[in-house]
């Protein structure tokens, strides 16, 4: 049960440093602690934790435009942010954690800007349809966080450019461009600033949690926590993983979200084996295709099926092992028999 609000609002607009501050603040969270984190990044793509990098992002075009590639750590699909972007974040023990009891602070915030809002799909709220705020959860094994964005007046343009976005993503919900798909909250209130938008989630915060929120600065932080986590954020080896390009790729959309499998092939008379894999979804559940694309590396084309079958009984995730296996019938490059 919340007995306690705390306050912490972002200094600076680092993605690293921001994301690393969210950390150190699920480290120290108590039992019975509610700490709601305001805080922006400046012209960044932050992809989610099981993302292909190079999928995602025009990285390429982002760097040389000034701007930045940032990863979280909870998984679901790549945003862009910029000022006028306003994120948030609740941080709670697990057994505090109450998706729908957050969600409505963000929704009764944005219903006190005058502006009517409803929870639409897996993650999102929307706005007559259009998504304004993406949601993502991540969960140690002690603490939990509920973290997304309100999209103030983002730079469109610029998201367009950035996001590499499935056009499998789009079909599923009818819309012809990522651009159409979204909005910005000041086509409902064009007076509204991040100011004004962070005093109705302060307000809506105190209201569901019934208690008054209460500050943190950056000295009641874990400082050597938080330098440890700074350096591992802004690691290239973090942000941009094994992502390579790959030859070959195959897509599908599962309920649990988009999977992906790049690949490349290595030839040889007994058939072919795969030489790299990458498996990369906006899944939610951070660890729900772990471990398959180590397993499929090396493996021939011929027991790769059977492997995935096998890993999937083992780890009790058959239905994510299913949809790995949806995409292997799609597999090019391999004999009928292989296959």
């Amino acid at each position: 049960m919340i007995e306690k609000l705390y306050l912490y609002l972002g200094i600076g607009n680092d993605p690293y440093h921001n994301l690393a501050v969210e950390e150190t603040l699920l480290h120290q969270v108590k039992p019975g602690e509610c700490i709601l984190y305001l805080w922006q990044n400046a012209h960044t793509v932050v992809i989610g934790r099981n993302q292909n990098a190079l999928a995602e992002c025009d990285a390429a075009l982002l760097e040389r435009e000034g701007g930045r590639l940032a990863r979280r750590l909870s998984g679901g699909g790549a945003v862009y942010h910029d000022l006028g972007n306003l994120n948030f974040t609740f941080l709670v023990r697990a057994d505090d954690f109450d998706k729908s009891r957050q969600t409505e602070v963000i929704l009764r915030a944005v219903n006190d800007a005058g502006i009517p809002a409803d929870r639409n799909g897996r993650n999102d709220l929307t706005c007559e349809g259009r998504k304004f705020s993406g949601h993502a959860y991540y969960q140690t094994k002690e603490g939990c966080y509920h973290h997304g964005t309100l999209m103030l007046d983002v730079d469109t343009d610029r998201l367009t450019r950035y996001l590499r976005v499935s056009p499998i993503k789009l079909s599923k919900r009818g819309v012809p461009s990522v651009r159409s798909r979204v909005m910005n909250l000041s086509e409902k209130r064009p007076d509204l600033t991040v100011e004004e938008l962070s005093s109705y989630l302060i307000h809506a915060a105190e209201t569901v949690y019934g208690c008054k929120a209460d500050r943190l600065y950056s000295d009641d932080l874990d400082g050597d926590y938080l330098k440890e986590a700074d350096r591992r954020y802004a690691d290239p080896t973090w942000r941009y993983g094994d992502a390579v390009e790959l030859p070959h790729c195959v897509v599908h959309r599962f309920d649990s979200g988009l999977l992906r499998l790049d690949y490349e092939l290595k030839h040889t008379g007994s058939g072919a084996t795969f030489r790299q894999v990458i498996l990369s979804t906006d899944a939610l559940e951070t660890d729900l295709y772990s471990g398959f694309a180590e397993l499929l590396t090396g493996c021939p084309l011929r027991d790769a099926q059977l492997a995935i079958r096998r890993e999937g009984e083992i780890s009790g995730r058959q239905h994510a092992a299913q949809e790995v296996l949806e995409l292997l019938k799609e597999i090019k490059g391999g004999t009928q028999d292989e296959l």
